[in-house]
């Protein structure tokens, strides 16, 4: 039997009192157009800014709440909550709800129009998969609203609150890159933004809409509210100060040192004067221009800061698919939408206070002050420093693709011209190359440029030419290393006419060290200036070097945990200061491990190091459920050696480690053995601490000797660095034998080796025997005791992350704390260092070692 709108708005009348309330209760039905019917889009800034999604069907519209709002992406999933239905005439409301009242804030009629079902909307909705075609202003083509069945979130009461996914279907309107949200923040309706809404401002565009409209559940409340918007009023605003000619930094290519330089990132994207008086923002070019309205979606977030008056410099950037700032992306964006970022790195005005007399430090100071309300997910963002150690920071800038960096005297005041107190350094990339011919030169006897290739499968690529950076010496030894090895044939796959034009070819044998800027999208290098010739690498081992694409943590961590039923409080809270990482962003990471580090962690006693104030405060060790966390996070009834019982936690799934991270966990320790053989390890650990004082070289040695000891016992055994000061060495085993044998073995093993080599490891457990030596600690192998589990961060500077490598790996590694967040992420996608860990059958039983 189909339900009437009086049926279906049940739950919508049953939260509001209309005797007092002024909004719709749709009791006058209005029968619906042909096949079409309203569709509409409201973005609401209530507790959490969301978009509410409504369809018109059977007298009522159908609702759900879209966390981060449409896409026309169809690689985007947007998780998509559904509330209950509403009134037919709620879908024209644009206006405000009071604080206090149900859905207290201001909604924007972000979208409109008509909606048509492609198959039965009813079967649709009942089967969980109601596909559209969309007819709005903004959304348009092919939408599909799909029901996670078994995702659903438990309330303390009602029915389960259903969480479906909104996703666009491959049309004509779909693009790549969603630009929706971001393109537009302004009412469909009536032009205004959000601020210009809540303050009853009149339509900037024409419109048949009540713009005063506010929502209160006292009438009198309402009758006054109503009253004092019918009058339009204007945001007050002050006069913005006037453009002032900017400081301009001076290109070198030395990195200045000591501790008076501050280095900045170089951002690749438009110098921005950004002039601010409350609400009024102006933003202008580097030459004065004044490009508020192309810089407009930028206006909204500044208005936001309420700062007053200042006047600040900065860039406008657009990021690419790498994290990086980059101008074509940022040409693109404005062209055709997107998301701009602000990075504000100076301070010249304040409230009419000219601070360009200021040291820079105090200016950057006042400045970080003043943007203090801007989140870290905002696209206004302070620009941070780095005090001395410039070469570090080029270089590490430089290895991740940026552009490079500027350095800036730290007391030194702002002058609007180009100066040496400011300094530009940019990033070369530089590699090996295999010359493979020259071009003759028409000013001397000999070369006037170097042919270059790669190997690829077997076959000499061409990569460009090179004609600069040659000394004399150098110009004279390649001619004649360049006639000894002349040949007939061209040595490279394919040349490009044009360039083979009068070439003198030769045996790919010799090896040059080239620098360039970046390789073209036929990776032909541009840019390239030679640095010197290379005996230490075999030509044929010569390949062109492209970075592991990084694995961007691009998913929203509290999506992730809503989507998993764990609610997340805080997501922006910083638990790592010195990175910024946020509870959001660690959320984010295991879900990106999750695949590779549930199999070592799931149904196993755990215990937690807790951090509720962030890695830089108090942390502490808990290893038992005293109650209070998320029910994701479960936990098992274990006796122990005295015969009491205690409960400890564990895990059988993502949701389960969401929980813990919610509860401030920053790092997981794992028992070795699982839940349900729990007095039977599967799993050894020699852990290698090495004394103060010894490098990581030691560390890698001893882990080595350790393994081939193993071998020797015919155990096979895994590396992994800890993300502290050492290695694990683990050891898989069937679980067979009981605790107290396990233990035995590894104590056996670890005496053994500090009495063969005494001067080198110790067994002992004290601090004062460890004096100038490595402490190999098998006493992690014993009932009750964890070891760090594999994929989990550390509560320590960096951020670091517990990482598996393979043996051959480990020679290289520079520390066991290198692997970040975003390498282990990487890591994790590209690489399985232990493919045969879990295929590993070896047996402890009848093994024993040799004194």
């Amino acid at each position: 039997m189909k339900s009437t709108p009086d049926d279906l708005l049940r739950d919508y009348k049953a939260k509001r009192n209309f005797a007092k309330t002024q909004e719709p209760s749709g009791d006058t039905p209005r029968a619906q157009r042909d096949k079409r019917g309203s569709f509409v889009i409201q973005k609401h800034d209530a507790t959490r800014l969301h978009y509410d999604f409504r369809i018109e069907l059977d007298g009522v519209l159908k609702s759900w709440a879209v966390t981060k709002g449409p896409s026309n992406n169809p690689a985007d999933k947007r998780l998509a909550v559904r509330v209950e239905d509403h009134p037919l005439e709620y879908g024209g409301f644009e206006g405000t709800i009071p604080e206090g009242e149900y859905g207290g804030g201001t909604v924007m009629l972000w979208d409109q129009g008509t909606w048509e079902p492609i198959g039965d909307p009813h079967e649709g909705l009942e089967s969980g998969d109601l596909k559209m075609r969309i007819y709005g202003e903004r959304l348009k083509g092919e939408y599909v609203l799909v029901h996670m069945k078994g995702r659903d979130t438990k309330r303390r009461s009602g029915p389960p609150r259903e969480n479906w996914l909104l996703i666009k279907h491959r049309d004509s309107y779909a693009r790549d890159k969603d630009t929706l949200t971001t393109r537009f923040t302004r009412s469909v309706a009536s032009g205004r933004d959000f601020k210009q809404i809540a303050s009853g401002a009149a339509p900037s565009k024409k419109t048949t809409l009540e713009p005063d409209a506010v929502w209160h559940s006292d009438a009198e409340k309402a009758e006054e509210a109503d009253q004092k918007t019918r009058t339009p009023s204007k945001v007050k605003a002050g006069k913005t100060p006037d453009f002032r000619p900017l400081q301009l930094a001076t290109l070198v290519d030395t990195v200045p040192s000591g501790a008076d330089w501050l280095f900045e990132m170089k951002y690749d994207g438009y110098r921005c004067l950004a002039s601010i008086a409350g609400d009024s923002v102006r933003l202008f070019t580097r030459s004065g221009l004044d490009w508020t309205d192309k810089f407009g979606a930028l206006v909204e977030p500044l208005q936001k800061l309420k700062i007053g008056s200042a006047l600040i410099d900065g860039e406008i950037c657009a990021f690419d698919s790498k994290g990086r700032t980059d101008f074509s992306t940022l040409k693109n964006v404005l062209s055709n939408g997107g998301r701009l970022e602000y990075f504000a790195f100076d301070l010249i005005e304040a409230d009419g206070e000219d601070l360009t007399r200021l040291p820079l430090l105090e200016r950057k100071a006042r400045l970080e002050k003043l943007l203090a309300k801007s989140g870290r997910q905002d696209p206004v963002q302070y620009s941070s420093h780095v005090r001395g150690h410039g070469q570090k920071v080029l270089d590490a800038l430089c290895r991740d693709g940026h552009e490079g960096v500027i350095a800036k005297q730290a007391n030194a005041p702002y002058r609007g011209e180009r100066t040496r107190s400011w300094l530009k350094i940019k990033c070369l990339k530089r590699q090996e190359f295999v010359i493979g011919g020259w071009s003759p030169s028409t000013k001397r006897r000999g070369f006037a440029s170097l042919l270059l290739g790669t190997w690829e499968n077997g076959k000499l690529l061409y990569r460009g030419r090179v004609g600069t950076g040659f000394s004399q010496d150098m110009l004279q030894e390649l001619d004649q290393k360049l006639a000894r090895l002349e040949q007939k044939t061209r040595p490279f796959e394919a040349v490009p006419r044009d360039r083979a034009r009068g070439v003198h070819w030769v045996k790919p044998e010799l090896v040059a060290e080239i620098a360039y800027t970046e390789l073209t999208e036929d990776e032909v290098l541009r840019h390239p200036s030679f640095i010197g010739l290379r005996g230490d690498k075999p030509a044929k081992e010569v390949g062109m070097e492209k970075p592991a694409a990084p694995v961007a943590i691009e998913h929203d961590g509290e999506d992730i945990a809503e989507r998993l039923g764990v609610r997340l409080t805080s997501p922006s809270r910083v638990v790592f200061p010195g990175q910024g990482i946020t509870k959001a962003d660690l959320v984010a990471y295991y879900e990106a491990v999750a695949e590779v580090m549930l199999p070592h962690i799931k149904d196993r006693p755990l215990s937690l190091v807790r951090c509720p104030q962030g890695r830089a405060k108090a942390c502490f060790f808990q290893k038992h459920d005293t109650g209070g966390f998320p029910e994701q996070l479960k936990s098992t009834t274990i006796t122990e050696k005295d015969g009491s019982k205690e409960d400890y936690f564990y895990l059988d799934d993502l949701a389960g480690i969401i929980a813990g991270t919610q509860m401030n966990t920053l790092e997981w320790h794992i028992w070795g053995s699982r839940r349900e053989s729990v007095e039977k390890p599967d799993r050894l650990v020699f852990d290698i601490d090495p004394d103060e004082g010894l490098d990581f070289g030691s560390v890698i040695k001893a882990a080595e000797d350790i393994g081939e000891r193993l071998r020797a016992l015919k155990l096979k055994s895994y590396p992994m660095v800890s993300g502290g000061k050492g290695v694990h060495v683990i050891v898989p085993i069937r679980p067979e034998v009981e605790w107290p044998d396990a233990k035995a073995f590894c104590k056996d093993f670890a005496q053994c080796l500090a009495e063969d080599e005494p001067g080198r490891f110790t067994a002992n457990l004290s601090k004062a025997k460890r004096k100038g030596r490595l402490f190999i600690d098998y006493l992690r192998n014993e009932r009750g005791s964890t070891a760090i589990s594999p994929w989990s961060a550390r509560s320590r500077q960096g951020a670091p992350v517990a990482v598996p490598i393979a043996w051959d790996e480990l020679s290289d590694l520079p520390a066991a704390n290198t692997f970040s967040l975003q390498s282990a992420a990487a890591r994790a996608k590209n690489e399985n260092p232990w493919p045969d860990y879990f295929k590993t059958r070896q047996s402890l039983k009848g093994k024993s070692v040799s004194r």
